[in-house]
């Protein structure tokens, strides 16, 4: 899985300048105690618009089965993803290192267990995706349209999509997404995500995260 920064726009300032426009005011640098501690009042007391006023933009890969939950997030969003519709070449595939085990709780998808796997099954596994290649390849030369013959793929097949969205909207997928309760595969995208949100904000992600000030 990968996430790449594409574009961003505005720094912690632009949050502070976002707030004080009320009184008309501007700064042109961060003041260390009153507008850090502007910034902390504004996520803590949920005063989202002035964090809306940066803007960030992803190109991330991640296997489509990751794709469609974090497509569920779409308030201050786009999305534009890479559409098999219109390409035929060889697609990739995600394999995990490891198959976890169901959690005993419904709420969690998964435990930190690993699952051992017979031999014969892991042998399904490996021959899978190798057989839905084929028959991929095998639709497509038989003159049937890629938006069609791509229905044999699997949900591990990587996609990629260009992901733009304020800050305070990436704020809320990662808190969602970082959860303990989240998948697994998906936090690890919003980990990347917060990453580079915690470099272009610091002030600002710290406070909408909640994260300990070093």
């Amino acid at each position: 899985m990968k996430v790449e920064l594409i574009d961003h726009m505005g720094t912690d300032v632009s949050v502070v300048n976002a707030a004080r426009v009320s009184f008309n005011k501007k700064v042109d640098a961060l003041d260390l105690f009153n507008d850090v501690k502007l910034i902390k009042y504004l996520a803590k007391h949920k005063h989202w618009t002035p964090f809306g006023h940066c803007f960030v933009s992803f190109r991330i890969k991640a296997p489509i089965f990751v794709a469609r939950q974090l497509a569920k997030h779409q308030v201050g969003l786009c999305w534009n993803e890479v559409s098999r519709r219109y390409i035929d070449e060889e697609p990739e595939f995600y394999t995990p290192t490891k198959w976890r085990k169901r959690a005993d709780n419904v709420k969690q998808g998964s435990s930190s267990e690993e699952a051992q796997l017979l031999l014969f099954t892991q042998f399904c596994i490996d021959n899978s995706i190798p057989d839905a290649i084929k028959l991929y390849n095998r639709l497509l030369d038989s003159g049937v349209c890629p938006e069609q013959a791509r229905m044999v793929l699997p949900q591990s097949m990587m996609t990629e999509w260009l992901w733009s969205g304020s800050l305070a909207a990436f704020a809320r997928v990662c808190e969602l997404r970082l959860d303990t309760h989240a998948q697994l595969e998906t936090q690890e995208v919003a980990q990347h995500i917060a990453a580079t949100m915690r470099h272009l904000y610091p002030v600002s992600w710290k406070a909408l995260m909640n994260e300990a000030s070093d």
